[in-house]
C-alpha cells in the first residue's frame, strides 16, 4: 500500500542534495520515506515516514491499513494458536497508534505501549531506554501486572528498526523479568545498516529464545563522513530564521529563495501525497500572520461530545484487552457519526489531529469518519520531537507550529509540535486530545487551539477521558466485561456479548416432572434449576429444517420491518439489549439487518429477565455507565400474553426510582406481537418463529437464565450455562444464515411495510391477555402462569414442562407440524378450537404432582 511519488518530488531530495545522504533499498522505499533535519548529537537527520501518521497528514485509511497488514502477516508467522497467546508492545510516541493497529491484525492478542507519562501509584512493569531520541524514558504500566507474565509471544512494534537499540534494550529487560521463548519485532522498515543486521540473531543465541522480524519495507541510509557536523551546521543556519516565524505561524522575513521560510508561501508547490492545483483540496498560500475566524484573540472552539463509551482505555497505556477492542468497534459508527454532524457541510479538506500518544482512538475515528464525509479526511498527531520545517517540495516536514505543552508533563513544560498543517489548505481540523490534556495551556492565546485558529476557520476539539486503572481495593467493585463467543456461546464474539456469569460447571438440571412439583408447589422458584436439554429426534430437526425454510424469507420480512421501525422511531444508532435467551437470535438478525441495509455495526448484549424478579439490575447498571440508556432498545422473539412486557415496565421503573437513572425504555421490540402487547414489532401474525422449536441449539448453545442466591450474588450478572457438549447439533448460526439470506429478497416488501406501520394505530390491546384469562377460567386452572399462548411459548410448554393440554386453532396448517408431532411423542391431546386469537395455546398441568403421570412419566389426562 505505497503512496506514488515522482521521484523528481522526493521529499527527502533536499536533505540528500546537501549532507550527501542516500537512501537504498525496496523500490517503494521512497513512497515510504522522507527525510528532515533535525538537532539531535547522535543523529542529524530524520525518516519521515509517510504512513505513520505522526509528522504527515495522511489517509487515515492508509495509516491504519498498513499497521494491520503487518498484523495479519505476524499472525501468518505465528499461526493462529500462537497468535491467540500473543501480546503486542508498541513504542511511546511514535508507535503507539502503530502497535494498536499491528494488534488488531492478528486479532485476540492484548495490547500495551510504553509510556513517558508515569500515572502516581502505578508500578511500572519495565522500562528501557531509547538512545537516539530527544526524549528517553520509557515505561511500561499495565494494569494487570499478569499482562506480560504469560508464555506466549511478544511483539515489539516500532515505526522504523534503524540500530535495533531500542529493542535490544526492550528485549534484554522484559526477558530478565518474563522469559519467554519466541519474540516477533515489527517496523513499518527495517533500515539497519549492514554492521547491525547481525545483532538481534546474536540477542537471540544469547537469551535462548528465537525472534523474528517481521517489516514493510527495507533498505539503508548510507552515511557520507562528517555528515553529523555538517547537518548541524546547517540546522544551526536555519534555527534561528525558523523561530521567528514559529510562534506565529509567519514566513521570517531575510531567508533566500535558496533556503525557503519554514512556513513560507507554498504557492506553485504542493504537500506530500496533496492533490494538484485546481483539484479539490488544493492547497492555500501560508497567511503571513496570525488569523482567527472572529475578532476574538483566540478563535471560537466547538466542542464535539464522542459519547466516548465509560470506562474504556483511550489506548494502550495501562493495556486494552480483546473486550476493550470489541467494546471500541460497536461505539465507532456513533462515535463518527456525531464528528460527521458536527463539521462544516461545505469543508472540502479536514484533518483529524491526535495528541502524542494519543495515536490510536483518533485514527480510528477519523478511519470511521472518512467514508462518511465528502470532505478529504487527513490524520496526523502532534509531538515532542523538534524538527526543522524546510518549505520545500523536496523536503518532508513543509511547515511547523510550535504551542507550550499542555498535558502537564512529568519531565516539566516545553514546546510541542504540529507538522505539515499550516498552509495545508485544512477547512477543519479536529483536535483529539485526553482530559489530561484538556488544560488552561490548551486554550491560552499561544496554546494549540490558537495555533491552529490561525491556518484553519474551524477547530473542532474532542476530549476522550484519560484512563486510569483503580488503585486501591476500596475502589468501586467493577462489572466484568460481557462474556463472548467462543469462549461463551456458539454465535460469533461480535454479534452479542452477554451481560451473564458463566455457570457452566455447575449442575443445574433437574427432571422435568421434579421442577414441575417444585415449582406449583412453591417450593422453588424456575429460575433456579434449568430443565434437562431437549435433544431432538432425526424426524423432529428434519421438521426444524423444513420449517426453516419455509419461513426463512418471512422471518426476514419481520426482522427488517422491526429493525427499520426501531431505527426510525427509537434511536438512529440504537444499543441492542436482547432478553436471553429467545430474544437473542432476534437481537442478532436485527444487528445483521443494519449491517446489510446501512453499514452499521450495532452494538448488542443479551440479558436476563425472570419474571416475578425483574431485569437484572446490575445488568442495567453496566449499559447505563457505557451507553445512553435512550439509545437502548430491549428486544425479544414474540409476545404471548404480555406478563415480560409487564415484568420490563415495572423493574425500568423500580431500577431508576432506586439508582438515581433515567432513559431506559421499557417497550418491546419483538419478531412478533400475536398477543397485542407493544407498539414495535415485525408482525402481529402468530406463525412458526423456528428459534422457538429447538432450546440452547438454535441459541448460541446457551441455557436458560439462573437465578440463584448461593450463585448470584448482589454484584454479580445472573447466570447461565455453556452446553459446549451440544457442539455437534448447533444450529444456532445455520438459522441467522438462513434467514440473513433472504434480506436481500424482502427490502421492497419491508419498505412498504414500515410506511405502512408507521401511520398505523399500533396500540396494544392486550388482546392476547384477555384471552389467557377466559381460557384459564374456562378450563378451570384459574392461573394465568400456567397458559402459555403462541406457537414460541406452546413449544416451550412441551419442551420443558409437563404440558396438559394443547389448544389449537382450527384450521392451523403447517405452523403447528412440529406441535403435533411433540404433543404426540409426549402423549398430550390437541385440541381445535374454533375462537382463538392465537395459533395455539398451550396449558401446563395444573396442581401438578408426579403421580399425574403414567408408568412412562409422560403427563396424562385427570
Amino acid at each position: 500500500m505505497n503512496i506514488a511519488v515522482n521521484n523528481g518530488d522526493w521529499s527527502g531530495s533536499w536533505v540528500a542534495e546537501r549532507l550527501g545522504v542516500e537512501l537504498v533499498g525496496d523500490d517503494g522505499l521512497r513512497a515510504l520515506l522522507g527525510l528532515a533535519l533535525r538537532r539531535n548529537p547522535k543523529r542529524a537527520h530524520l525518516l519521515v515516514s509517510n504512513v505513520l501518521g505522526k509528522h504527515v497528514p495522511q489517509s487515515p485509511a492508509v495509516v491504519y491499513g498498513h499497521g494491520f497488514s503487518l498484523g495479519r502477516r505476524v499472525r501468518e508467522l505465528l499461526g493462529d494458536e500462537e497468535a491467540a497467546r500473543a501480546v503486542v508492545v508498541g513504542y511511546a510516541e511514535t508507535a503507539t497508534g502503530l502497535g494498536h493497529s499491528v494488534a488488531d491484525g492478528i486479532g485476540l492478542a492484548p495490547y500495551l505501549h510504553s509510556t513517558r507519562r508515569p500515572v502516581p501509584g502505578i508500578t511500572p512493569a519495565g522500562g528501557f531506554e531509547e538512545s537516539h531520541s530527544h526524549a528517553t524514558s520509557h515505561l511500561l504500566l499495565p494494569e494487570d501486572p499478569a499482562l506480560l507474565a504469560g508464555g506466549g509471544p511478544l511483539v515489539l512494534v516500532d515505526d522504523e528498526f534503524s540500530t535495533g537499540n531500542t529493542v535490544l534494550n526492550t528485549i534484554r529487560d522484559l526477558h530478565a523479568r518474563y522469559p519467554r521463548k519466541r519474540y516477533v519485532v515489527v517496523a513499518l522498515v527495517d533500515m539497519r545498516s549492514p554492521a547491525d543486521a547481525g545483532r538481534l540473531a546474536d540477542l537471540a543465541g544469547e537469551i535462548g529464545a528465537r525472534v523474528d522480524l517481521v517489516a514493510g519495507a527495507s533498505g539503508s541510509v548510507k552515511l557520507p563522513d562528517g555528515v553529523l557536523e555538517k547537518g548541524q551546521e546547517l540546522v544551526a543556519r536555519y534555527e534561528e530564521s525558523a523561530a521567528q516565524g514559529d510562534r506565529s505561524g509567519a514566513a521570517p522575513s531575510g531567508l533566500s529563495a535558496q533556503f525557503p521560510a519554514p512556513l513560507g508561501g507554498l504557492t506553485g508547490r504542493r504537500l506530500q501525497g496533496q492533490r494538484p492545483e485546481g483539484a479539490r483540496g488544493t492547497a492555500r498560500p501560508a497567511p503571513t500572520g496570525p488569523q482567527t475566524t472572529d475578532d476574538r484573540t483566540t478563535p471560537h472552539i466547538t466542542h464535539v461530545d464522542l459519547h466516548w463509551p465509560r470506562g474504556l482505555p483511550d489506548g494502550g497505556r495501562h493495556g486494552f484487552t480483546p473486550a476493550h477492542r470489541i467494546r471500541l468497534e460497536t461505539a465507532l459508527p456513533a462515535m463518527a457519526a456525531r464528528l460527521a454532524e458536527a463539521l462544516p457541510s461545505d469543508a472540502r479538506r479536514v484533518l483529524t489531529l491526535g495528541f502524542e500518544e494519543l495515536m490510536y482512538a483518533p485514527l480510528r475515528v477519523a478511519r470511521e469518519l472518512e467514508p462518511l464525509v465528502a470532505a478529504e479526511v487527513r490524520y496526523s498527531t502532534t509531538t515532542r520531537s523538534p524538527v526543522l520545517a524546510v518549505d520545500d517540495p523536496g523536503y518532508a516536514i513543509r511547515s511547523r507550529l510550535v504551542f507550550p505543552a499542555h498535558d502537564n508533563p512529568a519531565d516539566g513544560p516545553g514546546e510541542r509540535y504540529a507538522y505539515n498543517v499550516a498552509g495545508a489548505g485544512f477547512d477543519a481540523v479536529v483536535v483529539f486530545v485526553d482530559s489530561t490534556g484538556d488544560t488552561p495551556e490548551l486554550h491560552a492565546p499561544d496554546g494549540l487551539l490558537a495555533r491552529l485558529g490561525a491556518h484553519a476557520p474551524h477547530v473542532l476539539l474532542a476530549v476522550v477521558p484519560s484512563y486510569v486503572p483503580a488503585l486501591t481495593e476500596e475502589s468501586p467493585a467493577m462489572l466484568p466485561e460481557p462474556l463472548r463467543g467462543p469462549a461463551f456461546s456458539s454465535y460469533p464474539p461480535e454479534d452479542v456479548g452477554w451481560l451473564l456469569q458463566d455457570l457452566s460447571d455447575v449442575t443445574l438440571e433437574a427432571p422435568t416432572e421434579e421442577r414441575e412439583e417444585a415449582i406449583q408447589g412453591g417450593g422453588a422458584h424456575y429460575a433456579e434449576s434449568l430443565p434437562v436439554e431437549y435433544q431432538p429426534s432425526e424426524q423432529y430437526q428434519a421438521l426444524f429444517h423444513a420449517a426453516l425454510e419455509t419461513s426463512a424469507a418471512r422471518l426476514a420480512q419481520a426482522v427488517g420491518v422491526v429493525t427499520e421501525t426501531v431505527m426510525a422511531e427509537r434511536s438512529p444508532r440504537p444499543v441492542l439489549v436482547s432478553l436471553a435467551r429467545a430474544g437473542t437470535p432476534v437481537g442478532v438478525l436485527m444487528r445483521r439487518w443494519a449491517r446489510f441495509r446501512y453499514g452499521a455495526e450495532l452494538p448488542h448484549y443479551a440479558v436476563s429477565i425472570v419474571r416475578g424478579r425483574g431485569i437484572d439490575a446490575n445488568a442495567l447498571r453496566w449499559l447505563a455507565d457505557r451507553h445512553d440508556p435512550r439509545d437502548v432498545v430491549f428486544v425479544d422473539g414474540w409476545t404471548g400474553k404480555g406478563a415480560i412486557t409487564r415484568e420490563l415496565a415495572d423493574a425500568i421503573e423500580e431500577f431508576g426510582e432506586r439508582e438515581g437513572v433515567s432513559g431506559f425504555d421499557p417497550e418491546i421490540a419483538v419478531l412478533a406481537d400475536p398477543g397485542s402487547c407493544v407498539r414495535t414489532y415485525g408482525t402481529r401474525e402468530d406463525f412458526l418463529i423456528p428459534s422457538a422449536c429447538l432450546n440452547s441449539t438454535v441459541s448460541g448453545l446457551i441455557s436458560r437464565t439462573v437465578l440463584r442466591a448461593d450463585l448470584v450474588g448482589p454484584d454479580d450478572f445472573h447466570g447461565a450455562k455453556f452446553y459446549r457438549e451440544l457442539a455437534g447439533a448447533d444450529v444456532s448460526v445455520a438459522f441467522l444464515d438462513a434467514v440473513a439470506a433472504r434480506f436481500e429478497e424482502v427490502v421492497d416488501a419491508v419498505d412498504e411495510a414500515v410506511k405502512e406501520l408507521a401511520v398505523a394505530d399500533r396500540t396494544p390491546t392486550w388482546e392476547g391477555w384477555a384471552a389467557v384469562e377466559r381460557i384459564s377460567e374456562e378450563y378451570g386452572i384459574h392461573d394465568v402462569n400456567l397458559v402459555k399462548p403462541g406457537v414460541g411459548e406452546t413449544t416451550r410448554v412441551l419442551l420443558r414442562r409437563v404440558p396438559w393440554k394443547i389448544l389449537a386453532r382450527a384450521g392451523a396448517g403447517a405452523d403447528l407440524d412440529h406441535v403435533r408431532l411433540l404433543a404426540e411423542q409426549r402423549g398430550v391431546p390437541v385440541e381445535e378450537v374454533g375462537e382463538l386469537p392465537y395459533t395455539c395455546v398451550g396449558l401446563i398441568h395444573p396442581k401438578y404432582t408426579r403421580g399425574a403421570t403414567g408408568a412412562d412419566g409422560k403427563a396424562v389426562n385427570v
